[in-house]
């Protein structure tokens, strides 16, 4: 798995939906990658504030818009 990756299965990671194989893959590149670490960290700090540890389901405009302001912001460090 790379950082895109990560960015993409990060709020089924965090709710604990993905299948064993994807979040090991997941975990596997977090050893690694301290970028991705930090960004899967303080969106798990995020929920936990927001949402006093409960998990919320966004509209699927919102998700969308979240992923791709990740999405920028991880292609503006590689670039």
């Amino acid at each position: 798995m790379n950082c895109q990756g990560v960015i993409r299965e990060i709020s089924d990671y965090i709710d604990g939906e993905l299948v064993l194989s994807v979040r090991q893959e997941l975990e596997r590149h977090l050893e690694h990658c301290e970028e991705c670490k930090m960004v899967v960290d303080q969106t798990r700090l995020t929920v936990d504030v927001f949402c006093d540890s409960k998990p919320i389901d966004l509209p699927g405009d919102v998700k969308s818009r979240l992923h791709d302001a990740l999405r920028r912001k991880l292609h503006e460090k590689s670039s």
